[in-house]
C-alpha cells in the first residue's frame, strides 16, 4: 500500500516499511527502510527526522533561509552535483552553459492503482493488478528539467521496484552524465556489503566487505551485466546469517553496464545506488524528449538471507519471468555441445538422442556448429543457413526424427555476433560495433553486431524467424560469447557514442520481445559464455538462463549457491556432465553431479554413446528419480544451510508437504564419522518420512583395501580386480525415519561415514565429493 500524510509518503508491503517525507526546502529526506512499523500521520515520523540548527564545520549551506540545512549530512531520497552534497549523486548532467549543478525540489506527486511501466526497458509486471505506484515530481525551476521518481509496491514479495525518468523541459539539449535507479541514506556505516564476483567458467563467488569509510563500487564495464560482477548485492548486519538478522537485497532489471556503490561520507552515513554505470556514460536529451533508468529492486527481510532470498525468488518467478513457461515444469534436455563439440553429423545426433531416449531424457539440443561453414569459431556467424554436408535433410528433417523419438528438438544460435570470415560481414563490415578504419581487438575471433542500427535490429528478427520457423523447434539456446571493447556505432554521429552501450541493450530488448511474442511456445534458455548476463533483464524474456560453462559440480555446489541469493532455482540451467570435468579435469561422482545439477533445470551434457552399462543405469535411475520429484526442485522454496565445505540445500513444495534436500562435502576430514543434515521449510507439527537413496559402491573405490576381506590377492587395476568390479559392490548405508518436521529441522544425524576403522552395510561412504539427496515426505501423502 501507498499513503501520504501531509508529503509524507509511507509504502508498505507485508513486512516493511519504506518511508521520505518533503522537507521544507523543497528537497526529501529519507526517513526509514525495513522491518514494517505503524505510521498513521506525518507526526508518526517526526521523531525519525533529522534535527538541525547549525550546519556542521565546513560544509555547504544550501541556502540564507537554512542556515542549519546542508545537504553533505542529510538522508536525502535523491541527490544531484552542485549545492554541497559531496556523496555520489543520482543524477548528473551538463546544461547548455556547461554547468553540472541540479537541483530537483518536489513539485507534486500522484499515486496510480497500477504498476508503472517502461517505455524503452523491461518491467517488472503483476498480473493481479493490485501493484499501485507513487510518481513523485521534482523540478530544476534554474533549467526547466524535470526528475521523476517512481515508485511500485509489491506487498506480497515485500518488494519494492525504483525507476528514474528525467524529462527534458526546456529548449535546449542537454547531457545527461547519469541516472541512477535507486539510491536509499542509511544513517549509519555498521553494514557489511556482499557481492558476488568471478569470471568464466567461475562465476558467483561471495565477498563481504564492511563499509566502514569511503566508496566500496561492484560494477560491470563488459557491454553485459557480466561474470565478473553480477547486478545483485546485498547489505546486512555483521552478524547476520542465513536464518537470523537483518539485510537488504538490491538488484537491476537491465543487462548492460551496471553500478553499484556503498559511500560512506564524513558523518558514517551510508549512501547505496545502483543503477547503469555511469563509466563512459552519456546521453543526449532532445527538447520535450525522456530518458528512462532501469528497475532496480529491493527487498527487506529481518529473517536473515533465506528470508530475503525467498523474497526475491517469489518476485521473479511471479513478476518478471513471464510467459507459458512462467511456473511451469520444463523437460530434462541432452546437450550435444561436450558430446562432439563442432564434429557431427546428423548420423552422429541421431545415435546420441536415441542414446538419451532410452534412459528417459525428454528433449534434444543441438549445439553450436550446424550453419554455414562452421567447423570452428572462425567463421560463419551471421550466416544462419544450415550445413547441408552435416545436416543433408536439414533443420527440419533432423527435428523431426527426433520428434519420431518420441523428443522434443532445440537449437543453438547466437544471434548477436559475427565473424569476419562470413558471408553477412563481407556484406556489411559497417554493422559491428567497431571504430571504422581503425584497428579492432577481437573476442572468440568473433565481433558484435551493432543493434544501435535499426537495420540490424531488423535483420536479426528476421533471420532469427526463419531458423525458428523452419522446423518443430521447441527450445532455443541463446548464446553472447563476447564482450564489448572499442564502444562505436557507426550509426550514431560523433557527439553521441557514449550512448552505445544503453543503445545496444535497448535494441537487443526490441529483439528479444518481438521474438518471444511470436514464438510463445518455444522456452527459450539466455547463454552468454555461460553466466556473463544472468541478470533480470534476460528472465524478463527468457525464463531460465545458462548459469556457468563449468559443469564441474564441485564449482557448481558453490556457483549455484550463489545465484540461489538472488535468482529462483528453476531459472538456473544446470547439467551433469563428463568427468575428468572438461573445464576443471576433476573427477566426481555422478551421483554428486546429478545432485547438484538436480536443483536447478536439470540437463545432461555428455556421450551418452560412450557411457559404460552402469552409468547410463545410474543416469536411467536419475532421470526417474527426478521426474518423480521435480515439482518440488522446480518449483518449490530453496533454502540454503551450510555453505562452505560443507553445503546443505532444501527444497519444499508450497504446501510443505514433501521436500527434497542436498548434503554435499568437497574435502574430507580424516576420521571425522560425525555427520548430520537439517532440513529447513518443514511444518514443525506434522510427521514426516524421511529416507535418502540407498546406493551401492563399486570396490575400486577402496583400492587395495579389499585385500584385508578377499579370499586371494587382487593387485588394483589387475584384470582380476576388473572382474571382480564388475560382479562385486559394496553397499551402503540406508537412512529412513518417521519424526515430525521440528524434530527433523534440528538435524538427522546419519551413519557414521568409513573413517578408516571398518565398513559394513551400516557405514557411509563419503570420500571427497561424495553427496546424499534426502526425500520428505507428509506421512499419510501416498
Amino acid at each position: 500500500m501507498i499513503y501520504e500524510y501531509d508529503h509524507t509518503f509511507v509504502l508498505e508491503t507485508a513486512n516493511t516499511s519504506y518511508i521520505f517525507a518533503v522537507l521544507p526546502s523543497g528537497h526529501l529526506e529519507h526517513l526509514y527502510y525495513g522491518k514494517r512499523i505503524h505510521v498513521d500521520c506525518r507526526e508518526d515520523v517526526f521523531s525519525l527526522m533529522e534535527k538541525r540548527k547549525f550546519s556542521p564545520g565546513n560544509t555547504i549551506v544550501y541556502d540564507n533561509q537554512n542556515p542549519g540545512f546542508t545537504l553533505e549530512d542529510f538522508r536525502l531520497e535523491m541527490s544531484s552535483e552542485g549545492k554541497g552534497d559531496l556523496r555520489e549523486p543520482l543524477i548528473e548532467m551538463t546544461h547548455q552553459d556547461g554547468s553540472r549543478t541540479c537541483d530537483f525540489l518536489y513539485d507534486y506527486h500522484e499515486i496510480l492503482d497500477e504498476k508503472a511501466v517502461l517505455n524503452t526497458l523491461p518491467s517488472s509486471y503483476d498480473e493481479s493488478n493490485r501493484t499501485k505506484t507513487l510518481k513523485v515530481h521534482l523540478k530544476d525551476a534554474d533549467y526547466e528539467q524535470e526528475l521523476i521518481l517512481c515508485y511500485s509496491v509489491f506487498e506480497e514479495t515485500d518488494v519494492i521496484v525504483k525507476s528514474t525518468i528525467v524529462m527534458n523541459r526546456s529548449q535546449e539539449e542537454v547531457r545527461l552524465n547519469r541516472l541512477l535507479s535507486n539510491q536509499i541514506d542509511f544513517e549509519s556505516n555498521d553494514y557489511v556489503f556482499t557481492t558476488f564476483h568471478g569470471a568464466w567458467a567461475r562465476e558467483m563467488k561471495k565477498y563481504r566487505v564492511r563499509t566502514d569509510a569511503g566508496t566500496i563500487s561492484c560494477s560491470s564495464y563488459t557491454g553485459t551485466s557480466s561474470n565478473r560482477a553480477n547486478p545483485f548485492v546485498m547489505l546486512s548486519k555483521e552478524n547476520t546469517d542465513e536464518d537470523y538478522g537483518p539485510c537488504y537485497g538490491f538488484n537491476l532489471i537491465y543487462s548492460g553496464n551496471h553500478y553499484e556503490v556503498c559511500d560512506v561520507n564524513s558523518f558514517h552515513k551510508l549512501r547505496f545506488l545502483n543503477g547503469i554505470n555511469p563509466r563512459g556514460f552519456g546521453f543526449v536529451i532532445k527538447p520535450g524528449d525522456s530518458f528512462e533508468s532501469p528497475e532496480a529492486v529491493m527487498t527487506f527481510s529481518d529473517s536473515g538471507f533465506n528470508g530475503l532470498s525467498q523474497n526475491m525468488h517469489s518476485f521473479v518467478r511471479n513478476h518478471v519471468v513471464r510467459g507459458k513457461w512462467k511456473n511451469r515444469i520444463r523437460p530434462i534436455l541432452l546437450n550435444s555441445w561436450e558430446a562432439s563439440y563442432f564434429k557431427f553429423n546428423e548420423a552422429k545426433l541421431m545415435k546420441l538422442a536415441k542414446a538419451g531416449k532410452d534412459v528417459g531424457i525428454e528433449l534434444f539440443v543441438m549445439d553450436d556448429g550446424w550453419f554455414g561453414n562452421r567447423d570452428n569459431d572462425t567463421c560463419s556467424l551471421g550466416d544462419w543457413e544450415v550445413n547441408t554436408k552435416k545436416l543433408p535433410n536439414g533443420v527440419a528433417g533432423l527435428a523431426k526424427k527426433i520428434n519420431d523419438l518420441g523428443m522434443d528438438f532445440g537449437i543453438w544460435v547466437e544471434p548477436e555476433m559475427v565473424n569476419v570470415d562470413s558471408d553477412l560481414y563481407r556484406a556489411h563490415p559497417d554493422w559491428t560495433i567497431s571504430i571504422p578504419g581503425k584497428p579492432h581487438s577481437e573476442g572468440r575471433t568473433q565481433r558484435i553486431l551493432d543493434l544501435c542500427n535499426p537495420d540490424v535490429v531488423e535483420y536479426i528478427i528476421s533471420a532469427m524467424e526463419k531458423v525458428f520457423s523452419s522446423a518443430n523447434i521447441s527450445y532455443v539456446k541463446w548464446d553472447m560469447n563476447r564482450i564489448f571493447s572499442d564502444y562505436y556505432s557507426a550509426y550514431l554521429d560523433a557527439d553521441r557514442q557514449t550512448e552505445v552501450a544503453h543503445r545496444y541493450v535497448m535494441g537487443l530488448y526490441r529483439i528479444m520481445r518481438t521474438l518471444t511474442d511470436k514464438f510463445p511456445e518455444i522456452l527459450f534458455e539466455g547463454c552468454s559464455a555461460g553466466g556473463n548476463r544472468f541478470d533480470l533483464g534476460i528472465l524478463s524474456y527468457f525464463p531460465q538462463i545458462w548459469a556457468s560453462d563449468d559443469t564441474d559440480a564441485v564449482y557448481r555446489v558453490n556457483g549455484q549457491t550463489g545465484y540461489s541469493y538472488g535468482y529462483p532455482m528453476n531459472t538456473i540451467g544446470s547439467h551433469v556432465s563428463a568427468c575428468p570435468n572438461h573445464q576443471t579435469l576433476r573427477m566426481t561422482p555422478l551421483t554428486t553431479r546429478f545432485g547438484v545439477a538436480a536443483f536447478g533445470m536439470l540437463g545432461y551434457e555428455c556421450n551418452l554413446c560412450d557411457a559404460s552399462a552402469d552409468d547410463l543405469k545410474e543416469i536411467k535411475e536419475q532421470i526417474e528419480i527426478y521426474k518423480e520429484w521435480r515439482d518440488v526442485l522446480q518449483l518449490g522454496k530453496f533454502y540454503r544451510g551450510r555453505c562452505n565445505q560443507i553445503h546443505e540445500w532444501t527444497c519444499v513444495s508450497e504446501d510443505q508437504s514433501k521436500a527434497v534436500g542436498l548434503l554435499m562435502k568437497e574435502l574430507i576430514e580424516p576420521n571425522m564419522q560425525f555427520e548430520q543434515y537439517a532440513p529447513k521449510g518443514l511444518k514443525p507439527d506434522v510427521k514426516y518420512t524421511f529416507n535418502n537413496r540407498p546406493l551401492r559402491y563399486n570396490i575400486k573405490g577402496f583400492g587395495d583395501l579389499i585385500n584385508t576381506a578377499a579370499p586371494i590377492h587382487v593387485k588394483p587395476d589387475s584384470l582380476l580386480h576388473h572382474v571382480v568390479a564388475k560382479f562385486v559392490t559394496m553397499p551402503g548405508e540406508t537412512e529412513s525415519y518417521e519424526a515430525y518436521g521440528d524434530t527433523l529441522m534440528q538435524g538427522v544425524k546419519l551413519h557414521a561415514a568409513y573413517a578408516g576403522t571398518g565398513y559394513d552395510e551400516d557405514t557411509r561412504y563419503f570420500s571427497d565429493f561424495s553427496s546424499r539427496i534426502f526425500f520428505m515426505k507428509e506421512k499419510d501423502i501416498q
